[in-house]
């Protein structure tokens, strides 16, 4: 089964993708960078969940073309 990621999270995604659409990539770890340097979370925790979720949906995005 796939996981479940909370609202709170789906609707970062779906805005840092939007204003910033060139920025992420298939990396996690820059995309870890970039959601630090373009947000102001401040746990760890929540960032690396960000950032896993913009992978995730930047890597689907590629697949598909």
């Amino acid at each position: 089964m796939g996981s479940i990621r909370q609202t709170y999270i789906k609707s970062t995604v779906d805005a840092l993708l939007r204003q910033y659409p060139g920025e992420f990539t298939a990396d996690f770890n820059a995309n870890k960078a970039q959601v630090e340097k373009l947000t102001g979370v401040e746990s760890k925790a929540l960032r690396n969940r960000v950032a896993g979720y913009v992978t995730r949906k930047v890597s689907s995005k590629a697949r598909r073309k």
